[in-house]
């Protein structure tokens, strides 16, 4: 998965992604990384959002919430 392409496609949806990485959270061993999307797309100020201890578990969490919400994600 390309995640640069995933996030345009994103983008070009309506969709604002902010990823996080806190580096206190890294040192304490405690999920670091942080997804959050937002933007036209949902209802009712919806967020998509998870902390993970990487980049690609916060992906593998939220991409399928944000299919499932009827957004469409390349593999």
């Amino acid at each position: 998965m390309d995640v640069v392409q995933v996030m345009e496609s994103l983008a070009e949806q309506g969709v604002t992604v902010l990823f996080k990485v806190d580096a206190e959270r890294m040192r304490d061993a405690t999920k670091p990384w942080t997804f959050v999307a937002s933007g036209a797309p949902f209802r009712d100020d919806l967020l998509v959002r998870t902390d993970a201890v990487s980049l690609e578990a916060c992906l593998e969490v939220c991409l399928p919430q944000l299919r499932e919400l009827g957004l469409v994600i390349p593999d």
